[in-house]
């Protein structure tokens, strides 16, 4: 009888984990300009906020990040795409933590500590593209782990 009640326990636990998303996230919704991001690693979630979406066409624009690392930073990857209609469009890879390319103040954490950001954040562009599209950004570590990835939804409505 309690083996039963042990396997019909992992059995609830598995399709519970199994079937959870993580929840889609508000990052601003103004005017004509909404932003959402969605966690897309099944391990781990992350908090992500901006002051004021406004901001973000006058290039630079402060930004609040935190997670907990699972994985160790000596070296940090970043990758970006621009999806529109379910094609990359855009993609964009940068280096952020390595010899020589120390960007980042939490560059050389390790597993298990707290890693927050809180500042400003230029993105180097004149305006965000109108229209609806997404845009799947990927840190990965030196030994191509995913430390955290993100898929965020803009809708752009704006007339620049």
């Amino acid at each position: 009888m309690k083996t039963s009640n042990v396997l019909l326990l992992i059995s609830v636990l598995l399709y519970i984990n199994a079937s959870t998303e993580w929840p889609t996230h508000t990052v601003c919704k103004e005017d004509n300009l909404e932003i959402y991001y969605k966690s897309c690693d099944p391990q781990q979630d992350f908090a992500f906020s901006i002051d004021h979406c406004s901001d973000i066409a006058t290039h630079t624009f402060d930004i609040r990040a935190a997670a907990v690392l699972r994985h160790s930073i000596k070296e940090l990857y970043v990758k970006l795409d621009m999806i529109v209609n379910g094609k990359t469009v855009l993609t964009y890879s940068e280096t952020l933590c390595g010899p020589g390319h120390d960007k980042l103040i939490f560059c050389g954490k390790k597993k298990g500590e707290h890693v927050y950001y809180e500042g400003p954040v230029t993105l180097g562009i004149k305006e965000i593209p109108q229209g609806d599209y997404t845009l799947s950004a990927k840190l990965t570590n030196q030994d191509h782990i995913t430390v955290a990835c993100a898929d965020f939804t803009v809708k752009n409505y704006l007339d620049y």
